[in-house]
């Protein structure tokens, strides 16, 4: 059974850090593209950033460039989202996708993605 599952979500302060984790199951993580999607309230789900299988090329959206950073954990099935300098506008749920035949590019679209997991809040606070 396939699992994905976000955490490290929560409140933060415009300016600050949070780190997002994604462990995954059911699948052979090491040979997947993972990403990170978001989604705002009345916007379309965006694509964050994404990692191929083994960490060796990322790409970013261009309104997280320099303050986002993607990384993977092979031998722990697990996914990170290093999130600096927040501002109100990142503020969203965040997904984590995972798919076999996806080439991590800079234009990530959402049904290129076959496993998602339950998103997490990320709220960004004056």
């Amino acid at each position: 059974q396939v699992q994905v599952k976000e955490s490290g979500g929560g409140v933060v302060q415009a300016g600050g850090s949070l780190r997002l984790s994604c462990t995954a199951s059911g699948f052979t993580f090491d040979v997947y593209t993972m990403g990170w999607f978001r989604q705002a309230p009345g916007k379309e789900r965006e694509g964050v950033s994404c990692i191929n299988w083994s960490g060796s090329s990322t790409q970013y959206a261009d309104s997280v460039k320099g303050r986002f950073t993607i990384s993977r954990d092979n031998a722990k099935k697990t996914l990170y989202l290093q999130m600096n300098s927040l501002k109100f506008e990142d503020a969203a749920m965040y997904y984590c996708v995972a798919d076999a035949w996806e080439a991590c590019s800079r234009n990530m679209f959402p049904p290129s993605y076959k496993y998602w997991g339950q998103g997490i809040q990320v709220t960004v606070s004056s």
